[in-house]
C-alpha cells in the first residue's frame, strides 16, 4: 500500500563508524521498502567496497560514472545515477573502487566537505514542491565504516541521520565518537543535521542480551528509536549474493516484513529535532 509523499526530499545518512551492525544491509532494504511504499528514492553509495551497489544489482566496475565522479571530477548526480532494475522508483549512484583514493585527492581541494551536499542540492528532483511529481521523496546515503571525509560529506549534505544499531554486546561502543561528530558538524558545518532514526539490527528475541541491548538503546534515545526491530535473519545475508534486496529475494521472510515495516513508520514520522 502506498504511503504518503514528504512535502519534500528527505536526506538521510546511514551511518556508524562500528562495522558490521547492519548498515548496508539497512540502507538497501529500507530503499526497496520505501520505494514499494510508493516512494520515489535516490541510493548514494559511498562506500568504495561497494556492497550497496552489489546488493542492488547495480554495474559498479572501475570506470563506471560513481560517486569518485561526484566528489572527485564534480559530476552532476543526474550524470552518475543507474535505475535498479530489480526494484521500481528506485536509483542509485554506484560506488567503484576509485573511491578508495578519493580522501587524499580530496585533501587540497577547497570546500572539500561539501562536494556532495553541492552535488544534491543542484540536482532538480531534489526539493520541495518546485521539484515537481518527480522529485525524490527520500535520498538515502550509504557510508563506510570509519569518520573520515566520505562520512563527513555526507553528513554535511544530510538534513537527518539513520544509525543502524546492532542488539549485541558492545553495542553502544563508540556511539560517542560518533555523537561527538554529529555534534561537531552541526556547530560548524550543517545546522540542519538531526539524528531522526535509530533502528535496532540483528535483534534475536530468544535471547535476554538482546532485549537488554533494545531496552538500552530505548532509555538512551527514546522516541528516536524505531518500534520495529530487525531480526536475525539468514534470508537478509542471502539476498545480496544473488545481487538481490531481501524485499525482491524473498518478500515474505521476517526479514523483509520488518524492514518493510520499519520504512513505513520512517514515512509516518515527521522530523524531529
Amino acid at each position: 500500500m502506498a504511503m504518503p509523499r514528504p512535502s519534500r526530499t528527505r536526506v538521510m545518512v546511514v551511518a556508524n563508524q562500528k562495522g558490521g551492525v547492519g548498515k548496508t544491509t539497512s540502507t538497501v532494504n529500507l530503499g526497496a521498502a520505501l520505494a514499494q511504499l510508493g516512494q520515489r528514492v535516490l541510493i548514494i553509495d559511498l562506500d568504495p567496497q561497494g556492497n550497496a551497489s552489489t546488493a542492488l544489482n547495480i554495474e559498479h566496475h572501475r570506470g563506471t560514472p560513481s560517486t569518485y565522479d561526484l566528489l572527485v571530477e564534480g559530476a552532476a548526480l543526474g550524470d552518475v545515477l543507474q535505475p535498479c532494475p530489480e526494484v521500481e522508483g528506485l536509483d542509485v549512484v554506484p560506488a567503484t573502487i576509485d573511491l578508495a583514493g578519493a580522501e587524499i585527492e580530496l585533501v587540497s581541494v577547497v570546500a572539500r566537505e561539501n562536494r556532495l551536499n553541492k552535488a544534491i542540492s543542484a540536482h532538480p528532483g531534489v526539493g520541495g514542491k518546485e521539484a515537481g511529481d518527480e522529485r525524490y521523496d527520500y535520498v538515502l546515503v550509504d557510508c563506510p565504516p570509519s569518520l573520515g571525509l566520505l562520512t563527513l560529506n555526507a553528513l554535511v549534505a544530510a538534513h537527518e541521520m539513520l544509525i543502524p544499531i546492532q542488539a549485541e554486546y558492545y553495542a553502544l561502543e563508540g556511539l560517542g565518537q560518533l555523537l561527538e561528530t554529529v555534534e561537531m558538524v552541526k556547530k560548524h558545518l550543517n545546522p540542519e543535521l538531526r539524528i531522526s532514526t535509530i533502528l535496532v539490527t540483528m535483534y534475536d528475541g530468544r535471547t535476554r542480551l538482546a532485549a537488554g541491548v533494545a531496552d538500552e538503546v530505548r532509555s538512551h534515545f527514546g522516541d528516536q528509536v524505531l518500534k520495529t526491530m530487525i531480526p536475525r535473519s539468514v534470508r537478509v545475508s542471502e539476498a545480496p549474493s544473488y545481487a538481490q534486496t531481501v524485499m525482491t529475494y524473498d518478500p515474505g521472510s521476517p526479514g523483509a516484513m520488518a524492514y518493510l515495516e520499519a520504512a513505513r513508520e520512517i514515512t509516518q514520522r515527521a522530523v524531529r529535532s
